[in-house]
């Protein structure tokens, strides 16, 4: 089982988690990370160090935000993989704890 990155990573996209997974299995996207359920070894580090709490476990993610388990295996498909801390998005505190901002997720790079 793998985790995953929920609604509240979006504009915050915090990279401490990235810095402690030994697998490498997340990837960045212009404002959100996702982890790549394949590469995920389900070592419980990253939930830990996520400043935002944006981390479940597949099996606890909330319920009003399962789509987020297909949202990361899809994107982990098309972005980059990355595997060191980069700073936070410049508002990344306004942003952290605001709900539903799925509305605010960039796909693509502008």
């Amino acid at each position: 089982m793998a985790f995953v990155v929920t609604d509240n990573c979006i504009l915050c996209k915090y990279t401490d988690c990235v810095a402690v997974c030994p697998a490498d299995a997340f990837y960045e996207g212009p404002n959100f990370l996702a982890i790549n359920p394949d590469d995920c070894i389900d070592c419980d580090l990253c939930p830990v160090e996520c400043p935002a709490g944006a981390i479940f476990q597949e099996d606890e993610v909330p319920e009003h935000q399962k789509d987020f388990i297909e949202l990361n295996k899809e994107l982990s498909q098309v972005w980059p993989r990355i595997t060191e801390l980069k700073p936070a998005l410049k508002d990344a505190k306004k942003w952290d704890g605001v709900e539903n901002k799925l509305k605010y997720l960039k796909v693509e790079s502008e």
